[in-house]
């Protein structure tokens, strides 16, 4: 299929990190007072801004976590610099379909996102187009990240093409009106994903970059 662009979600999708960030913050909330296990926090924060999740801990807690999102930050960076790796396939992809505009619209911040795309060594791929759900009011699963880096590349959102890897992702690019594959190819992936991401809307689910390829050669 013809696409003008391609939008990349980050976590999960360029970068292998959502289980290393969900591990973290696991660590972090269940400090706080809040027990979640990691594989709980995968259920309940991916896809959401640090912001988001700071929110659901002082709901559960009453607590007013004035200082939590620069202690997630740091301690996930740290975790970061230790074991992050990208996605198995996407520098390859990237590569094979330079043609195509891209950028990346991902919940995380802009200093999370810079300094992970610096580790893994794939900055080069996305400069001057890597987009933050703080970059707009509302971030996923509401449109307005995805429709505001369409608009940045000058594409259309029904000729655009987004991999995600979250439920959030996936009902947000729906919202913009644009074409979704679900991406089954992180670490974090468990079972039942795949059906979660069809029911929120997903177009395709992709296991790995060779699915999205020939999705695209099609």
């Amino acid at each position: 299929m013809r696409f003008s662009a391609l939008i990349f979600d980050f976590d999960g999708v360029i970068a292998d990190s959502e289980y290393i960030a969900n591990r973290v913050a696991a660590q972090l909330v269940t400090e706080i007072g809040y027990q979640v296990s990691t594989e709980g926090a995968l259920q309940l924060f991916v896809g959401k801004r640090s912001s988001d999740v700071r929110e659901i801990i002082e709901r559960a807690t009453g607590l007013t976590l004035t200082d939590f999102e620069a202690k997630l930050l740091s301690r996930t960076l740290d975790a970061f610099l230790d074991e992050l790796e990208p996605i198995k396939g996407v520098r390859a992809f990237l590569d094979c379909h330079a043609e195509i505009p891209r950028c990346i619209a991902s919940s995380s911040s802009h200093a999370r996102l810079n300094a992970s795309l610096a580790k893994i060594d794939l900055i080069s791929h996305f400069a001057g187009r890597v987009f933050s759900a703080d970059d707009v009011a509302r971030g996923k699963p509401f449109p307005d990240l995805f429709l505001y880096a369409a608009k940045r590349l000058g594409a259309t959102p029904g000729e655009v093409l987004v991999i995600e890897d979250s439920v959030g992702g996936v009902s947000a690019a729906k919202a913009a009106g644009m074409h979704v594959v679900g991406l089954l190819a992180g670490t974090h992936v468990r079972p039942g994903l795949s059906e979660r991401l069809e029911a929120a809307g997903a177009d395709f689910l992709a296991n790995d970059y060779d699915d999205v390829a020939r999705l695209l050669a099609h």
